[in-house]
């Protein structure tokens, strides 16, 4: 299959990489290696490795697919040389000079964070936030959302490594026009100091899961640029 770009998913925060699972299959069918990050949100140095390694493990040319706290990951990860093309899910996307919350403190806190709890040094959404993460998708859907979420150390916003791939890198982005998690003022900004192609779309934050077809378009549209 190494005739296909290769696609490689970064998962962000509350989620791991079976946030992909209504993606996956139809890129697989379609000649596509895919990858899916499994990192522990220990440290954004350790994420970033993680992702890595799975770029050094799939063949060819690659694409990145980064969710939320998943976009800084390929930001950083995604200056590898096999990296030909950046899809940012409603995501983060610091420059070389901030970090993902100086990012964020650029605009308004969303109502997630109004439902949040720390505890051994991790950062838990609670039952009554998950509404404000995915809340157009199916009760029983959120349901497992909220049961499969890794769970961040609690300084991960604040930590830095080099890298900004999209200074270099063509990029997508899909902005949730209804994103109660990532503003989406930030991720409007976003596109517009990344130069990406922004593609707009009602859903939460996690279009992966309600809006799969639309994003397989956009990975499609990246897949064509190689």
């Amino acid at each position: 299959m190494a005739d296909k770009p290769s696609i490689v998913f970064a998962h962000g925060l509350w989620a791991d990489g079976s946030c992909f699972s209504k993606l996956i299959p139809t890129l697989q069918a379609e000649g596509h290696t895919v990858w899916a990050s499994q990192h522990g949100l220990d440290s954004l140095e350790g994420d970033v490795a993680c992702v890595t390694r799975g770029i050094n493990h799939v063949p060819g040319p690659v694409v990145l697919v980064g969710h939320s706290y998943g976009g800084t990951l390929i930001t950083k990860a995604g200056t590898h040389d096999r990296v030909a093309a950046l899809v940012y899910l409603c995501a983060l996307a610091p420059d070389e000079t901030e970090t993902s919350q100086q990012q964020q403190d650029k605009f308004d806190k969303t109502p997630v964070f109004g439902h949040i709890e720390v505890a051994d040094n991790r950062v838990y959404l609670k039952e009554s936030g998950i509404s404000h993460f995915c809340g157009d998708l199916p009760e029983s859907e959120q349901k497992l959302v909220l049961a499969t979420g890794a769970v961040p150390v609690a300084d991960i916003f604040d930590q830095q490594v080099p890298g900004t791939a999209w200074r270099t890198k063509p990029s997508w982005y899909v902005i949730g026009n209804q994103d109660e998690t990532v503003n989406p003022e930030l991720q409007r900004a976003a596109v517009d100091r990344m130069g990406a192609h922004g593609r707009p779309v009602d859903s939460s934050h996690v279009p992966m899961l309600s809006q799969p077809e639309f994003v397989l378009d956009v990975i499609r549209e990246a897949v064509k640029s190689i």
